[in-house]
């Protein structure tokens, strides 16, 4: 068991997802600035919300990577010196890294910053690991494509270095990432930042002297989703990964809601103070697996480690499975005196819904809507506009950031 306990890092694609993840129990977030990162779509950070998020951050004793993992092309690099050395300014904890020029840049320009490598660069062995050190890596990212007795032996090698690997999230389906699908079909790279996630639609089989007859590649009419795979999940697997000797339990996740980021958070950040609280007593807590499944579309998997993927560990059938639970609000506030909370809208609900809600230091519990007002405090049925303020009554004491999510 590591005698430092393990750090949890969380998704933070904008500001409320950063917000929410340090509030849900984060010990890190890693986000990305508005250039140089792989979710050109995720919101990202203004320098200005970098600076402002750093000072968050610590001001909390927790810390804040910036991901700075494109494969840059020559005019990348043009302006990212000055980026860099702006990171380093900001007191960013550390940067995500993939690229050797990008490395070579930090050191050369921003020399205080440290470096974490980013499992875009598919470290999968020991001796990876010990370059990656003597050109002042401090941090690996390890590849997916790991099992424990690999990771073992590469941190049994490595004493000196943090190592990280993901612990839950969409898995892809090509090696560590490096995927061009996207960019032949879409035009859009994923390499740098704007994957279309091809690898979820559907595909059929066309002959060569049978143009236009669209063959499913399995016996199914609607086609097959041939590189569809599960979502990582490993929350089941606490102690193999706390004894792994890893530094940093990373969950996947820039592009999600805040309810995946607040969920999901929760599930590991409880579990895994459960297992430091008394290692030899612990015991995995069913309610903690089907948390985490009330914001998922996908079956989950163990990925690369215990064995190699199989078709147990793909969805050959479809994209998508049908969602259990829907995210309908956000709870900004509570009148203990009036039992009235006021809600921020995210998905249509009405009176008379049942309505399960959670929060940072609260488990779920189910009430009825039976009174809604709006904002003018006319009374309505539903709330039907997109972050519409209701104010609804409860005789629950709802905690500021707590989350409404109905039962479909």
């Amino acid at each position: 068991m590591s005698k430092k306990k393990v750090e949890l890092l969380a998704p933070a694609g904008n500001w409320e997802k950063l917000d929410i993840a340090l509030r849900y129990g984060a010990d890190a977030v890693y986000l990305s600035g508005q250039a140089f990162g792989l979710r050109a779509a995720a919101g990202n950070f203004s320098r200005e919300e970098l600076v402002a998020a750093a000072k968050l951050v610590h001001e909390l004793g927790k810390k804040m990577y910036v991901t700075v993992n494109i494969f840059a092309h020559n005019d990348d690099l043009k302006t990212l010196p000055e980026y860099l050395m702006q990171l380093e300014s900001y007191g960013v904890d550390a940067i995500i890294v993939s690229d050797p020029g990008v490395i070579w840049l930090a050191k050369k320009y921003a020399p205080k910053l440290t470096i974490h490598l980013s499992t875009q660069a598919n470290t999968t062995n020991w001796a990876s690991c010990k370059f990656w050190k003597s050109v002042g890596i401090n941090r690996v990212v390890l590849s997916r494509e790991l099992s424990f007795n690999e990771i073992n032996t590469i941190i049994e090698q490595n004493k000196e270095m943090e190592f990280e690997a993901f612990v839950h999230g969409a898995m892809c389906m090509s090696y560590s990432g490096r995927c061009m699908l996207s960019s032949f079909l879409t035009g859009r790279s994923a390499n740098r930042g704007e994957c279309t996630h091809p690898c979820r639609w559907k595909y059929y089989l066309i002959e060569e002297k049978r143009p236009g007859e669209y063959m499913p590649v399995l016996e199914d009419e609607r086609g097959t989703y041939i590189f569809n795979s599960k979502d990582l999940c490993m929350l089941e697997h606490i102690p193999e990964l706390v004894n792994s000797g890893l530094t940093s339990f990373k969950i996947e996740g820039r592009m999600k809601s805040i309810h995946y980021v607040a969920t999901v958070v929760k599930a590991y950040r409880q579990a895994i103070d459960a297992y430091y609280a008394n290692p030899d007593q612990y015991a995995f807590r069913q309610q903690w697996l089907e948390e985490v499944k009330k914001v998922s579309d996908r079956e989950y998997t163990t990925g690369f480690y215990f064995h190699r993927p199989t078709a147990e560990d793909h969805n050959y059938e479809q994209s998508k499975l049908e969602r259990t639970y829907d995210f309908v609000g956000l709870v900004l506030n509570y009148d203990p005196s009036s039992q009235m909370a006021l809600v921020e809208q995210r998905n249509k609900f009405s009176i008379n819904d049942v309505i399960e809600v959670f929060g940072p230091h609260t488990d779920p519990v189910s009430f009825k809507v039976t009174d809604m007002y709006d904002e003018t405090g006319e009374p309505i049925e539903s709330a039907p506009h997109p972050l519409q303020k209701v104010t609804i009554r409860t005789e629950l004491p709802l905690e500021p950031y707590a989350m409404l999510r109905r039962k479909l």
